[in-house]
């Protein structure tokens, strides 16, 4: 009999979510190189340049890949002749690693785990709890598969019951670009077939902790190897979708994703329930084993094994001083230009505006010495600050959650314009072009790298929200992309449209 004590496993799991949090797996890393290498559109190979730097620079600096550092997913698959010597439950033990995991002085990791979701969405502070499944198998040890899963791409997620005679290939082509850039491509898709409902999400979410190995499994095809019906799939739907020209980030390019996994069983003769979930480019998971001798190895990987990268400020780059600003100036801004941000900007999320506009709703006001009058406003909930840093990594939130918010902060407010990531509603745009604002966007996963451009970060206002309170950053040299216009030009829907155009050509010109 095995005897898995207490604190090995808490301290594995505690050790296993600290080191995803600064250590791509390698797999993806060398993956997403190869995308940079065959990379054609100058935006798309920027965005994946920012990516892997920002990789780097973290697994250098051991802090958080993205500021969104997820909420825990736990599979634990437990042999029949282990027993753990402990009082507590599996979920009391996840959920205890997960604490000191999330709260270590040293690399502290965004607690974004809200209770009472459809009610007070209080923050419970711990990024507890965790969500864990768990299977009895034959053997006398434990393996453990952990991710840390951002809400960006988490919010994609869908879901189906097809027809037994539906093609799932057909539903995922039509389905991926309505899910927009707020996944944070490039990354991978999970996807999950048949048993129920239920049983298709846990296998989409499975499939995802499985390591990047779809170029192995088109060399065993080119060998003419037999390749089952789910491979099959993978191989389809991995064309399929990088045809469709969405790219890094959502402005247009040639890879949309790295993988696409595909687990399945199965399921009852009328049903064919399929459910797609994305990986953004800050996958984050790890697969260890205890076999109570002790704590996980977690084996260390060494920095030369990460590309050397470095990005270029091309003839679209422009140097902006944000403090002097007027809307003359951005009126020259074309979708696509690099812009190099100096100056003051504000902060705020999903919080925070809803508390605006209540405060001037009711009549109450602003707090004193918040105003967004000819300003910028950065979508983004920081990681809090260690040692000398100004402020933790600080990468954009999706944007597209403050749509709603748009008419009332350009109109009432005076906003001057925006940054986050992802697309924006047609609506959104529309207001865009009508108050000659600007949409910029910014990287998603390339969070460190951002906050080495912030010098000086203050509250302004609403502190208790904690990490959705009103910053004030001071940027020099912040990265950002023209990707709506003041004109209501769209770079997430002239970008895509370009390249999938693009692409088919070049099929073409194969054939």
């Amino acid at each position: 009999m095995v005897i898995i004590k207490e604190q090995d496993f808490i301290n594995s799991v505690a050790n296993s979510l600290q080191f995803i949090s600064y250590y791509h797996p390698l797999d993806f890393i060398q993956a997403m190189y190869k995308a940079y290498q065959a990379e054609q559109s100058p935006a798309a190979k920027d965005a994946i340049a920012q990516i892997l730097i920002n990789s780097r620079m973290a697994a250098e600096g051991k802090r958080p890949i993205c500021q969104d550092t997820g909420i825990v997913t736990c599979f634990v698959k437990i042999g029949m002749s282990v027993s753990f010597d402990t009082e507590l439950s599996l979920q009391e033990l996840v959920d205890a690693g997960v604490r000191i995991a999330y709260l270590d002085p040293k690399n502290p990791l965004r607690c974004s785990i809200v209770a009472d979701p459809d009610g007070a969405r209080n923050n419970t502070k711990d990024n507890t709890p965790s969500v864990v499944h768990v299977e009895i198998v034959k053997g006398n040890k434990v393996e453990i598969m952990i991710a840390a899963k951002g809400g960006g791409s988490e919010n994609k997620s869908k879901m189906i019951i097809l027809n037994p005679s539906d093609s799932v290939a057909d539903w995922v082509e039509k389905t991926v670009p309505g899910m927009g850039a707020g996944w944070c491509p490039p990354g991978m898709l999970g996807i999950g077939i048949g048993g129920t409902v239920e049983k298709a999400a846990i296998m989409a979410k499975e499939s995802l902790m499985q390591p990047v190995n779809i170029f192995e499994l088109k060399e065993k095809q080119r060998k003419g190897g037999t390749l089952n019906t789910d491979e099959k799939l993978r191989l389809e739907l991995m064309d399929r979708v990088n045809a469709l020209g969405i790219g890094a980030q959502g402005l247009g390019g040639l890879t949309t994703v790295l993988d696409v996994k595909v687990k399945s069983c199965p399921t009852h003769a009328a049903s064919k329930p399929v459910v797609m979930i994305p990986n953004c480019a800050a996958t984050r998971h790890i697969h260890f084993t205890l076999d109570g001798n002790g704590e996980a190895n977690l084996k260390t990987p060494q920095l030369s094994q990460w590309p050397e990268i470095t990005r270029e400020i091309g003839e679209n780059t422009l140097r902006v001083n944000v403090d002097t600003l007027q809307k003359a100036d951005i009126a020259s801004w074309k979708i696509g230009d690099t812009l190099l941000l100096s100056g003051k900007i504000m902060t705020g999320r999903d919080a925070a505006h809803k508390r605006i506009q209540e405060l001037i709703t009711s009549g109450k006001g602003l707090p004193e010495g918040l105003d967004f009058k000819g300003k910028f406003i950065y979508y983004v909930g920081p990681v809090d600050a260690i040692g000398d840093e100004v402020v933790g990594p600080a990468g954009p939130t999706t944007a597209s959650r403050m749509d709603k918010f748009t008419d009332f902060m350009l109109e009432e407010m005076g906003l001057l314009g925006m940054i986050g990531k992802s697309e924006r509603g047609q609506k959104t745009v529309d207001s865009i072009k009508q108050n000659k604002s600007v949409y910029l966007m910014a990287v998603g996963g390339a969070a460190y790298l951002v906050s080495k451009a912030i010098k000086k970060a203050r509250v302004v206002a609403f502190a208790d929200l904690g990490m959705e309170a009103i910053y004030e950053f001071e940027v020099e040299d912040m990265p950002v992309t023209v990707a709506v216009d003041s004109e209501g030009n769209n770079a997430h829907d002239q970008g895509p449209a370009i390249w999938k155009s693009n692409i088919l050509e070049m099929h073409k010109k194969l054939l």
